[in-house]
């Protein structure tokens, strides 16, 4: 085989694998610190989502550390075998992790083997306007492609490199490639740019026992044919939240939620425990992160008149900013918010993996993890929203004048993927409105791509749309 199309299936299958898992250095417990509970008045259609108890004692340096170079996988590519590399080394990192994508990191597979893998910032981090923004959801992912049609031949090569399947480095490949198979048919989105995490979740769930979390080859539950798309929030905003996800799902201990992702390598319970204590510092660190400031001139003016009109019309459900912010954790039901409902019916609130989170290892004892489906979607905080575009929980809405005027909103829109391609005036993504489908459009006329609701700010006229629009920037 061709070295040229080796790499070319390695790129790929790296590129749409996604995997966490923790070094070996155990931590001691962390107190419970108890939520103040207030339950304040909500408007019509809304509902208060409290805080959830969690542990304390974490280390932001510790959590950046093992974001930018922990072991987040025990399998992955042997390195030599890694057909990328990078001269930008974004996150300042050491030896070979200093020549590769930030997205990747070598890490010591569970037999000492050098292996890469994709790290977390694979969805959680990118460039906007050729700045890199650590913790800004990426827009550019493309999961259209099925990785596990090639990981045969990724098989074989590897195979023959090192000299069959007993060699350490195929053992250390192996898990790599078990999860590619089970998971890679299952979550082809209809357009780049959106992401098939949720999806990911309920695989996952299937291929795992819940006692003790060792891998299944064979799923213990059908999985469902659609896949539901998701816009990659930022991780500025987890620090305001009391429930992690849209739909008010993912309350409970927010450091055990975040390593359930380590499912896809971890090797069984006593393995996730140690993961468990790495992802305290990691939340810390992960609350510490603040929203980029807008890079472009502000009317000063415009804002403050817009100020006003986002306090008269928005706050309510999305808060204050500035000197003292609050924030009001509000879940809109469906019949209110009118966006579409696939993602708050979907796989995650599905009563099969509510019932086998809940009940499995993440769910019970102490620091639990819990899912609590929600008819709806979570108001979120606004920080940084200048930079987030697109719009809404599917990103369906390319940027915030048509977002502020649903009549607008293209029902078919493409966009270049260039990260440079932003218009600042309008706040978002620049696009292409056409009259129907094309490839690689984002057609919003598909269940679960829809881009209806949120129709807040449509009896806004178009010069205070804008003034509102400039006071967002600010935020």
């Amino acid at each position: 085989m061709k070295t040229t199309t080796i790499r070319n299936i390695i790129f790929l299958v790296l590129g749409l694998f996604i995997v966490i898992s923790a070094c070996k250095k155990e931590a001691p417990p962390t107190p419970e610190v108890p939520p103040v509970i207030t339950t304040p008045t909500t408007p019509a259609g809304t509902t208060y989502l409290p805080p959830s108890m969690q542990r304390s004692g974490g280390n932001a340096a510790l959590g950046e550390a093992f974001i930018k170079t922990g072991n987040f996988a025990y399998a992955g590519i042997p390195y030599p075998q890694f057909p990328l590399s990078s001269s930008t080394n974004e996150l300042g990192r050491t030896g070979h992790n200093a020549t590769i994508p930030f997205s990747y990191t070598e890490v010591d597979a569970f037999n000492g083997v050098k292996v890469v893998a994709p790290n977390c910032l694979t969805c959680h981090a990118t460039y906007l306007d050729n700045t890199f923004i650590l913790g800004l959801g990426s827009t550019t992912g493309d999961y259209r492609t099925d990785p596990s049609a090639n990981v045969a031949s990724l098989d074989a090569y590897i195979s023959g490199v090192y000299g069959g399947t007993s060699s350490p480095e195929y053992q250390a490949y192996e898990p790599f490639s078990n999860a590619l198979k089970a998971i890679g048919p299952h979550v082809l989105t209809n357009t780049q740019g959106v992401n098939p995490a949720d999806k990911y979740a309920l695989i996952l769930a299937a291929h795992r026992d819940k006692d003790d979390l060792t891998w299944l080859p064979t799923p213990s539950a059908p999985i469902p044919a659609e896949v539901v798309p998701t816009d990659v929030p930022a991780w500025w905003l987890l620090k305001k939240k009391n429930a992690m996800y849209y739909n008010g799902n993912g309350q409970g201990d927010f450091a055990k939620i975040i390593m359930a992702s380590s499912l896809l390598s971890v090797k069984d319970s006593s393995y996730a425990r140690i993961v468990d204590n790495q992802f305290v510092d990691v939340l810390e660190y992960l609350k510490s992160i603040e929203a980029p400031a807008y890079t472009q001139t502000i009317n000063s003016t415009d804002a403050e008149a817009g100020k006003t009109i986002f306090t008269n019309n928005c706050a309510k459900c999305h808060g204050t900013y500035g000197g003292t912010e609050t924030y009001p954790n509000l879940w809109v039901d469906l019949n209110t918010i009118q966006t579409d409902p696939m993602l708050a019916n979907g796989h995650m609130v599905s009563a099969y993996f509510t019932g086998w989170y809940n009940d499995s290892w993440f769910g019970i004892g102490g620091n639990a993890g819990k899912m609590v489906p929600h008819n709806g979607y979570v108001a979120p905080p606004l920080d940084g929203i200048w930079a987030t575009a697109p719009y809404l929980h599917n990103g369906s809405v390319p940027d915030l004048v048509t977002l502020l005027k649903s009549p607008s909103r293209p029902a078919y829109w493409t966009r270049t993927f260039a990260t440079t391609d932003y218009n600042y005036t309008n706040v978002g993504w620049n696009y292409s409105a056409s009259t129907s489908a094309s490839a690689n459009c984002y057609n919003t006329t598909i269940m679960g791509y829809n881009n209806t609701g949120h129709t807040f700010g449509d009896h806004l006229n178009d010069s205070d749309r804008m003034k509102l629009i400039e006071y967002l920037k600010t935020l």
